[in-house]
This record gives structure tokens, C-alpha cells and sequence, in this order.
């Protein structure tokens, strides 16, 4: 049995997170259930993509994830389970959820949900909660074993996956650029898409100073000179923008 990891934009408020732990219980009441996080903004589906990618790794192989940020539900967006190249099994709708393990991990098999077999019993004139009758049901089945990744319905390609558009961090001009994916929401961090590595190719090292510009669209809203946190070491010359 693997475990059964849960996300969505739902909070807590209401019985909504509750109704999918229940579904996935009844499924089988031995099933271990854990949660990413419900405090999803509503309908974000980046931030959801986002999450999903920043704690999959973390998860042994095999544990099957739920994630339901939704605003198409009810609509003609497909139901999906994904396979990543780590092994993890991913059941969301397929509206841009899977952007960013597609892009780090690797999205090596995809499949359609057949609704009319992969449902909670006695829910098929339910339109308007997925995450509980499709999402949880499914996921907790094969969670438990009860049904296999070939049973949940027909191959997709995964090249005709639904992605958010992404814009790859580049080092030119010896300045290196990339997006603020999202935030630290406890402490205010801000996660760039910058990787170690490729701003380790400035050839800038602890206690180096650099300019540090973050603009919305063309406009600079913030520019600081900052030293590169770690060791202190000796400041050599002033070095281009690190937008």
C-alpha cells in the first residue's frame, strides 16, 4: 500500500477536505493520508503546479498524489494520472497542475480517467466536486492497490499535456534573468527559478556584492545592491546586473 498525499485550493473552513479523506477511508480504512497543503489560493493553478514540485522528490516512489485546484470543473477538461520519471503517480485534472514536474521531473506516462468506471458509487449526477467522487476515489484505489495505473482509462500523449507558460532563467551579457515563481508565504522569501548552478556561472562567490533589479512587465519595482550570502571573502569589482 502507498501513501495517499492530498492538495488543493479548498482551506479548511468547510467540509470539503474532510468529505475526501472520508471517501478515501471508505475505499480503505488503511490507507495512510497526508496533505501538501489546502490553502491553495482559489483557482490557482500555478501555485498548485508549483507546490506539487517543490515536495514530490521528497515522497518515496510510488506515493500517489491528489491535487485539485479546479476552475474548470464541470467543464471539458480532462481527468488524468500522470506517471513521473521518479515513479510518483499524480490524479488532477489536466488544466496546467502537472506544468512544473513536467518541466523538472519528467511526466513520462499519462492517462484519461474513465469517469464512468473511476467514481464514487452513487455520484454520477455529481458535476461539481471532482476532488471528492473522481480525484479522491481514484487516487485512494490506487493508493490501496485496488486498481492499477493501465485500468484508470485510455493513454494520453504526454506532449499534448496542458502547460502553463514557463520562461527558462538564461545567463547572457554576464547578468543572469528568471521569473519569481511564488513566495515564501510564512516568511516572505521569494523563490526565484534561477538554479544554483547557472548563477554560479557569473563567477560570483560568498560576500561578493551584486544588483539585484525585479521588474513587473518593463518596469524596475525593486533594485539593491546585495552580497551573495555565506563566507566572507574579499569584494572584487563592482559586476554587471543580476535582473
Amino acid at each position: 500500500m502507498s501513501a495517499l498525499v492530498l492538495q488543493s485550493d479548498f482551506g479548511l473552513d468547510d467540509g470539503a477536505v474532510s468529505a475526501m479523506y472520508g471517501v478515501a477511508v471508505g475505499v480503505d480504512p488503511g490507507l495512510r493520508i497526508h496533505d501538501v497543503t489546502h490553502n491553495i489560493p482559489p483557482y490557482d493553478i500555478w501555485e498548485g503546479s508549483y507546490r506539487l514540485a517543490q515536495v514530490l522528490s521528497y515522497w518515496p516512489e510510488g506515493t500517489v498524489f491528489v491535487s485539485v485546484v479546479d476552475p474548470g470543473v464541470g467543464s471539458d477538461r480532462l481527468s488524468a494520472v500522470a506517471r513521473t520519471a521518479t515513479g510518483h503517480l499524480v490524479v488532477t485534472p489536466d488544466n496546467g497542475t502537472l506544468t512544473h514536474l513536467d518541466a523538472i521531473v519528467g511526466i513520462t506516462e499519462l492517462r484519461e480517467i474513465d469517469e464512468t468506471r473511476h467514481r464514487r458509487p452513487g455520484s454520477e449526477e455529481s458535476y461539481t466536486f471532482h476532488g471528492r467522487d473522481i480525484y479522491a476515489f481514484t487516487g485512494a484505489r490506487l493508493a490501496a492497490g485496488i486498481a492499477a495505473f493501465e485500468d484508470v482509462g485510455p493513454a494520453l500523449d504526454p506532449a499534448a499535456l496542458v502547460r502553463l507558460p514557463i520562461t527558462e532563467p538564461e545567463l547572457a551579457d554576464g547578468r543572469v534573468t528568471g521569473t519569481i515563481d511564488t513566495l515564501d508565504v510564512r516568511y516572505g522569501s521569494l523563490w526565484t527559478s534561477i538554479p544554483r548552478t547557472l548563477f554560479a556561472q557569473l563567477g560570483v562567490g560568498p560576500g561578493d556584492r551584486v544588483t539585484v533589479r525585479v521588474r513587473h512587465h518593463d518596469t524596475v519595482v525593486h533594485a539593491a545592491g546585495v552580497r551573495v550570502p555565506g563566507a566572507a571573502s574579499a569584494l572584487r569589482a563592482p559586476l554587471p546586473p543580476c535582473a
